[in-house]
């Protein structure tokens, strides 16, 4: 299983690590929304490779037959690497690449609702969250877990529909064939 896991792991977590070191040094060019919609398009694409990795192991380790349960917990093993790779690319563009990312988040976010039309005490307000957020964020241990919690929920996702698709201890048409 750590074979597999650890193939299919690192091939997603190199897409996630590629696309976001693609984007992420060019967010004044592409823009928060336009980086934000080609940030989970591509970890979309990445968490392809829990469905992968759990084929590949029902197929080659497990005789072509797997549980919901063990499927879960190959695909969420793959999700945790792949999320680990992320992580670890965030942690180098954000302290490396990009360290003025929070200023140019805040003026991002300021003018965003300046054009929306909120009101003075609401852009001070968020403003002011964003700050409080981005001082979360200097601190290393915070910024790991924040930053874990983004990719989680797609490759969580994908993790249960796998399980689903695939967990099934006998394939319907084996069952058909002994009839």
């Amino acid at each position: 299983m750590r074979k597999i896991v650890l193939t299919f792991g690192l091939i997603a977590g190199a897409m996630l690590s590629a696309m976001m070191l693609a984007t992420l040094p060019f967010m004044d060019q592409i823009g928060f929304d336009k980086g934000m919609f080609i940030g989970y398009t591509g970890m979309v694409l990445a968490f392809l490779m829990v469905y992968f990795g759990v084929r590949s192991y029902r197929d080659n380790v497990a005789d072509g037959q797997i549980g919901f349960g063990r499927a879960f917990v190959v695909g969420l093993a793959i999700t945790f690497v792949a999320s680990a790779c992320y992580v670890a690319t965030w942690q180098f563009i954000y302290y490396k690449v990009t360290p003025d990312f929070a200023e140019k988040y805040t003026v991002y976010a300021v003018e965003k609702a300046r054009k929306s039309g909120a009101s003075a005490e609401r852009i001070a307000a968020q403003q002011k969250e964003i700050s409080e957020m981005m001082a979360i964020y200097k601190n290393p241990l915070a910024n790991i877990a924040i930053t874990f919690l983004e990719p989680l929920p797609v490759g969580l996702l994908f993790t249960l529909v796998t399980a689903a698709l695939l967990g099934r201890k006998q394939s319907r048409r084996s069952t058909e064939t002994a009839s």
